[in-house]
């Protein structure tokens, strides 16, 4: 079976992130069922980590967040370019 990621979002998908989704079909449901927003603020929560180790803790989290049916990153302020 066919593993579709839905791409709409304004930022691209990271490639690590698409990994992730593609093997883990429960995060892949999760993501699938998200808004664009909610996608955007994964995926700028996750391109914004200054430190490359930052970067992997928060693919990793991630993955169990949104394997566990979570929406949104926690203890974020947003994605700074909705503000714009």
């Amino acid at each position: 079976m066919a593993k579709i990621i839905d791409d709409a979002a304004a930022h691209k998908i990271p490639v690590e992130l698409r990994q992730i989704l593609a093997s883990d079909q429960s995060a892949l449901k999760t993501w699938n069922n998200l808004t664009p927003l909610a996608r955007n603020e994964w995926i700028c929560w996750i391109t914004s980590a200054k430190k490359p180790a930052t970067g992997a803790r928060r693919l990793e989290r991630a993955n169990k967040e949104l394997s566990a049916g979570k929406r949104r990153p926690c203890c974020w302020p947003g994605c700074p370019h909705r503000q714009k």
